[in-house]
């Protein structure tokens, strides 16, 4: 059993469905979605792409097989595919780009993690027998390892006309997709209104407990679902869990405002303490990083001596991320917490 006073700050996946999402999963009505007769996940797909502002959508069991899937959909193999080098899709998503659809990663190094127009045209090779061909670019938003940052939507759209102005394609990695949508008071359609294809998912600060949505026009969701398929995603009576995404984006869309409130508590607990600095992005959301003096394992360790959990990011970054099972009191705890032994 969890300590009374545990506050679990490692990640926004480590929420667990409310009793309102329970009831909506235990009422689901399903059916085989392989077969496209699964009603609740055509709900869920047609909702995601309502609200992003697409033609259709795709159900996933995660992130992380989502933007594989419009990846390899969108590229042969030998292509070259740009990204921020700190993105997901580059650090956390095992090499699949490159084992599974056979593609070259190109990183840049970009403010908030995304490119600007300059950036984004420069890197595209030009045609040579040497040289792989540029066939699609890959945003992140919110960045999660450039601090949570929020990237409006002029900055998207002029990465993405670059892109687009030499016949790439752009996939956004939009997996807190509606935190930046919160914290910028924009719709998430705005944001991505100019991409081809986006991953979004419900099992982070949206609450649900699992799976994503991949949202794009009707040719390319026809490819992803293929890929999902020869991916061994495809799921069956997959209506009781797109029953808790469908409750996530009625009921927890307009709270993440609340864990954006609680991240600058803690991160105004760190500002001016002597062995921590933080990483502001431009506009924050529900993630904190702050980098430190000590070793970043050994201060996770004494943190959770006292019952908050952070993350060791690298050997000298830690984070911290709000969600909703984390009240205010919580994080007034963990914030003081932290700054303790960040200060001794």
């Amino acid at each position: 059993m969890p300590a009374p006073d545990l506050v679990d700050l490692r990640s926004d996946t480590l929420t667990v469905p409310d009793a309102g999402m329970r009831a909506a999963m235990a009422r689901a009505e399903v059916g085989d979605d392989v077969w496209g007769e699964d009603p609740t996940v055509r709900r869920l797909e047609e909702e995601m792409a309502r609200l992003l502002g697409k033609d259709a959508g795709v159900f996933v069991p995660s992130g992380t097989m989502g933007n594989l899937a419009c990846v390899a959909a969108q590229t042969r193999p030998g292509d070259e595919v740009l990204a921020d080098s700190e993105a997901h899709l580059v650090v956390y998503e095992v090499g699949g780009t490159a084992i599974v659809a056979g593609i070259q990663l190109r990183v840049l190094d970009c403010v908030d993690g995304t490119p600007d127009a300059e950036t984004v045209t420069a890197a595209v090779r030009e045609p040579d027998v040497h040289q792989p061909v540029t066939t699609l670019l890959c945003l992140e938003n919110t960045h999660n390892r450039r601090g949570g940052a929020a990237v409006d939507a002029a900055r998207i759209h002029a990465a993405a006309r670059a892109a687009h102005s030499r016949g790439l394609r752009v996939h956004c990695d939009g997996a807190r997709l509606f935190n930046a949508a919160v914290a910028l008071g924009v719709t998430p359609a705005e944001l991505v209104d100019e991409c081809d294809s986006v991953t979004v998912c419900v099992s982070k600060g949206l609450g649900a407990p699992v799976g994503s949505v991949v949202s794009a026009d009707t040719e390319t969701i026809d490819s992803v679902r293929r890929w999902r398929k020869r991916l061994g995603g495809g799921m069956r009576q997959a209506g009781v869990i797109a029953a808790a995404g469908l409750y996530a984006l009625e009921h927890n869309v307009a709270r993440l405002a609340e864990d954006h409130a609680n991240a600058r508590v803690i991160a105004d607990a760190l500002d001016g303490c002597p062995g921590a600095t933080v990483r502001r992005p431009g506009v924050a959301t529900n993630i904190v990083m702050f980098d430190t003096l000590a070793p970043a394992a050994a201060l996770a360790a004494r943190m959770g001596e006292q019952h908050v959990l952070v993350s060791a990011m690298g050997p000298r970054t830690l984070r911290c991320v709000t969600h909703l099972d984390v009240d205010a009191a919580g994080v007034r705890r963990a914030a003081g917490v932290v700054a303790r032994v960040l200060s001794t």
